[in-house]
């Protein structure tokens, strides 16, 4: 089998999270595995080869011949197979649930044995369920009009136009509408990501589901003089029509601020240099199990709310009796499970990376009267050092990677009696579970939860106990072909170059893949072999080759 081979056949298996499995014969008789992205069991497919090394074959979906027994309802969505959002809306949500609860129970029977699975809760709503839409300016194709929706499927320039989404109340559909309206009336230029010219940028909208509040932020470069004939109206004029058209739009819920951002970030990220107020506030009130959190445009909160309750409700259970305990949540984003615990805890003490998250977590604790809530802003692998209080049990929800392998250590030589550990990637608690079970710990329960119906994704919980009379283990983490690291975990500056050498046809240094790596957040670690020299220049990566490598960084599902 080579490179750029044509091939078809049946996919008889799906991992974690969308990885199909086709069997291939090979001309001298071998069997061959491939792996073929954005499949389903039963799919009769046809795909390219485009990767192929140490036995590992890869191929990228051309077409699906035959349809999955799995897929036996009309989408909902007329968007849907054009936007890159849902997958799983033409599979009933039943099917869903138990392809996802396979997926997870597979993952953790690999490393435990002896613990009860209690299978998956799905979402209260399976559609309407989002909180949150981040929309993009574009174009449906090259120097077509102005679009608004969501990135084309398998792509990162073209936009599909969205009028009728699925996932969100119907609200955002009508202010998206308004708003493309609004500017294509006007002839103004969204911003093009490779000549950093253009205005429009993102259109960011909140809507809260127990309070049903709207947050609207317009999100744009600092260029409007360069719109041409729509420049000569002034910039607070125009954005005084947009906030008077949308404040006159028949919407089931209330919108409680306008806002705008500029953003003048050659990356492709909804990020606010400055926040201007155009209409009411800067933030919107959700209720989460009788607590009350404040959020702002760009602050970090479950993007569905009532599958939120779901998944606190569950951690909930797992932690127990909290009556005049110390408890520590580490990787805390705005503390919506210290805030949980506290009312009967002694006290909670909460350690997050992200300072805005930190900040919004002291507010809401205020907000909600809790006094006896804490929060640290830092890394939790550096700040468990200085912590005074020792935990009488701890809650872990860390990053889609999970846990730095050093943290974790330092977590377990706590040696609380019980931990819960929340994640959003099973693959990566399957990781962290080898560990904290050679350390001592057992692992009790795993429930999971299903927070993005129609969607790949899955939140698994797990509850684990400190089995007695434990002698301490020194343990060291290593990456091997047998350990539990998922392949995009194992991703290497080699293969990032060579997808972009083979894609694009361009080389990139490894620092350019560093300074990308560190721009979408990815943490690089303590730099060792820098520059010496304080004043040692620097040399940027160009935007052209920043776009191919997020481009790899998404291939290997690292953003």
């Amino acid at each position: 089998m080579k490179k750029g081979q044509i091939i078809t056949g049946k996919i008889c298996e799906l991992k974690f999270p969308n990885k199909g499995i086709l069997v291939c014969q090979e001309e001298d008789g071998k069997i061959t595995k491939v792996t073929v992205k954005g499949t389903l069991p039963g799919q009769v497919v046809k795909a390219q080869v485009n990767k192929k090394r140490s036995g590992n074959c890869e191929a990228r979906l051309l077409e699906v011949i035959e349809k999955s027994e799995m897929q036996s309802q009309e989408a909902k969505c007329p968007h849907f197979g054009d936007c890159g959002g849902c997958v799983y809306q033409d599979v009933p949500y039943e099917k869903q649930l138990e392809l996802k609860a396979s997926q997870v129970k597979t993952i953790i029977d690999e490393v435990c044995e002896n613990y009860e699975f209690e299978g998956i809760i799905g979402s209260p709503e399976s559609f309407e369920y989002r909180n949150k839409m981040e929309f993009s300016f574009g174009d449906e194709y090259k120097d077509g009009p102005l679009a608004l929706g969501l990135h084309k499927k398998g792509s990162f320039h073209d936009i599909v136009s969205i009028k009728a989404c699925k996932i969100v109340n119907d609200d955002y559909n009508v202010i998206v509408k308004a708003v493309l309206s609004y500017f294509k009336d006007m002839d103004v230029a969204f911003y093009h990501k490779m000549k950093h010219t253009g205005y429009l940028r993102h259109l960011l909208v909140r809507r809260t589901k127990k309070t049903e509040e709207i947050m609207i932020d317009l999100v744009t470069t600092s260029k409007w003089d360069e719109c041409g004939q729509a420049a000569t109206l002034s910039e607070s004029d125009m954005l005084d029509g947009l906030k008077d058209k949308l404040l006159g739009l028949e919407l089931n819920g209330k919108i409680a601020g306008i806002l705008h951002t500029y953003n003048d970030s050659l990356s492709d990220v909804v990020q606010s240099d400055k926040t201007d107020i155009l209409y009411g506030c800067d933030y919107i009130i959700e209720s989460i199990l009788g607590l009350n959190f404040k959020i702002s445009p760009f602050s970090f909160f479950q993007t569905n709310s009532l599958g939120a309750e779901v998944l606190y409700e569950k951690a909930r259970s797992y932690v127990g009796e909290t009556k005049n305990k110390v408890i520590f949540d580490l990787y805390s984003g705005t503390g919506t499970i210290a805030q949980m615990l506290a009312p009967v805890a002694k006290r909670v003490t909460g350690v997050e990376i992200i300072e805005e998250a930190v900040e919004a977590a002291k507010i809401n604790a205020a907000l909600n009267g809790l006094d006896n809530c804490s929060f640290i802003a830092g890394d939790v692998l550096k700040v468990i050092d200085e912590l005074t209080d020792k935990p009488d049990l701890i809650v872990l929800d860390p990053p889609r990677d999970g846990i730095n392998p050093k943290a974790l250590t330092k977590i377990i030589d706590f040696g609380v009696d019980r931990m819960v550990y929340i994640s959003c990637k099973p693959t990566s608690l399957a990781r962290d579970l080898v560990m904290l079970q050679e350390r001592g710990y057992k692992v009790e329960k795993v429930c999971a939860v299903d927070m993005f119906p129609g969607t790949t994704h899955v939140e698994t919980v797990a509850l684990l106990s400190l089995k007695t009379n434990q002698p301490k283990l020194e343990v060291t983490m290593e990456v091997d072909s047998e350990s539990n690291y998922t392949e995009e975990e194992r991703v290497t500056y080699g293969k990032i170059k060579e997808y972009v050498r083979d894609k694009y046809g361009v080389n990139v240094h490894t620092s350019y893949i560093a300074q990308v790596k560190r721009m979408c957040g990815i943490d690089m670690g303590e730099c060792y072999n820098k520059s010496k020299k304080d004043d040692a220049e620097v040399k940027q990566c160009p935007q052209e080759k920043v776009e191919y490598i997020k481009d790899a960084l998404r291939y290997f599902c690292l953003i």
